[in-house]
């Protein structure tokens, strides 16, 4: 899958892989966005204030500087390798703001759906930054663990309801990776740098591979090509509930979404 490209926040120029079509499908995960341009134009005005509700953003930065402030209160600089993750819960406004006037910005941006019990949780915010992400080193692959566990390797975040695993794989010319999923877990894989072979499926970079849901499915298997590759392999448990979303807010019915719109308006998020 290509994805669609598109623009988000101040003209923010970005594809987004995971598209509300496919929320169903690739339940708890909402969207995926990828951004990479190294003319100013595309990426200069970044995201203003906007609010969140009842979901969870996982930012990965691949290149450039971005600055995050939220109104409760937290600020981050996103560099080359870290890794930001807000749980939006009942309510934040936040800005991502570039830190530079040129080069190259490139990254991803994950929504994760909370569970409805969930959703209206204090907000919460981590950096994690580069030296701190755990890492599992195979034979000829890297896998940083931003979430879950590789091999025995636990990730910097866990979460309960949604399960979730979140691996950057990086891998040497034709270095093969393995790891064992729940059947019941959704999961996909995006190519980012090189090609790579998803099970029997040769993915180029830009491309997202879905995963199958067969009860006999034991897990994901990559191999790269003949000049290496970086993936992101990402899974998680489903959760099954109703999705209602406008715009930056996720809940589970109609009613719901109009008091997120009230709350914000009346200036009741965090």
């Amino acid at each position: 899958m290509t994805g669609q490209a598109t623009q988000d926040g101040a003209g923010v120029r970005l594809t987004r892989l995971l598209t509300p079509d496919l929320q169903r499908r690739l339940d708890p995960f909402l969207m995926l966005d990828a951004f990479g341009s190294d003319r100013p134009g595309d990426y200069i005005g970044g995201f203003p204030d906007h609010p969140h509700r009842g979901f969870e953003t996982v930012t990965l930065m691949m290149e450039g500087r971005m600055r995050h402030r939220d109104s409760a209160g937290n600020e981050g600089l996103l560099v080359p390798g870290s890794v930001q993750w807000m749980t939006a819960g009942r309510g934040v406004i936040h800005s991502e703001m570039p830190e530079q006037e040129d080069g190259r910005m490139e990254g991803f941006q994950l929504w994760l759906n909370l569970p409805a019990r969930d959703k209206m949780r204090d907000p919460w915010y981590r950096d994690i930054a580069a030296p701190e992400m755990p890492v599992w080193q195979g034979e000829g692959v890297r896998a940083r663990v931003i979430a879950g566990q590789c091999h025995g390797v636990d990730g910097a975040v866990q979460r309960e309801g949604t399960q979730p695993t979140y691996l950057d794989l990086q891998f040497d010319a034709g270095a093969r990776f393995e790891l064992p999923l729940p059947p019941s877990h959704n999961a996909f894989v995006v190519v980012h740098r090189g090609t790579a072979t998803v099970g029997e499926t040769s993915v180029p970079a830009g491309r997202m591979a879905i995963l199958g849901t067969r009860p006999e499915a034991d897990g994901v298997a990559v191999q790269a090509g003949a000049n290496g590759a970086r993936v992101l392999v990402i899974a998680g448990q489903p959760l099954r509930e109703p999705i209602a979303q406008y715009g930056p807010f996720v809940m589970n019915t109609r009613d719901e979404l109009i008091q997120a719109v009230e709350d914000f308006q009346a200036g009741r998020l965090a």
